[in-house]
């Protein structure tokens, strides 16, 4: 395993996982905005598209699409705590919404994986619009490591030659 001084994010890559590899959130068009590994963070983007609505009247987000940003961008950040491709599954995911989404904007999320031991993997995040002091929804999750299958990110790096 390298240091997080030599180790490098290959944004790419990771971008290729969460969007092609992961059919859901191509469905609704996440986006990897950045990611580091000292702290593990990741943060996507989910733009606004009025077919996730909750309800047709007030075109504010279905708090099941905010959920879907929060978990894929939980699991990159997982990924970068790692620094390896490994297979992971979310054990558990809390949120706390705090307010509805604008309706017309897009929704950022940024999580930090605070702890991997062995098994698991610890992870908080918020999702919010341009100030993340002004958050939409707070989550806190954890991953199971190890999982059967090919973790996304491999897929990607194979489908990139690399």
């Amino acid at each position: 395993m390298s240091s997080a001084d030599d180790f490098v994010v290959d944004l790419e890559a990771l971008r290729l996982a969460f969007r092609d590899f992961v059919p859901h959130n191509q469905a609704l068009g996440l986006t990897l905005l950045d990611a580091g590994v000292s702290p593990a963070f990741a943060t996507m983007k989910l733009p606004y598209d009025a077919r996730f609505a909750g309800h047709d009247a007030t075109g504010v987000l279905h708090g099941g699409v905010i959920t879907t940003l929060l978990d894929a961008t939980c699991g990159a950040s997982v990924f970068l705590k790692l620094r390896t491709p490994t297979p992971i599954a979310t054990l558990d995911l809390r949120l706390d919404y705090l307010k509805p989404a604008t309706v017309g904007r897009d929704v950022i999320a940024r999580a930090e994986c605070f702890k991997a031991t062995h098994n698991v993997a610890f992870v908080r995040a918020l999702a919010y619009h341009d100030d993340a002091n002004d958050p939409i929804a707070a989550a806190a999750g954890t991953f199971m490591l190890s999982t059967p299958g090919v973790a996304a990110t491999q897929r990607a790096k194979e489908a990139l030659g690399r």
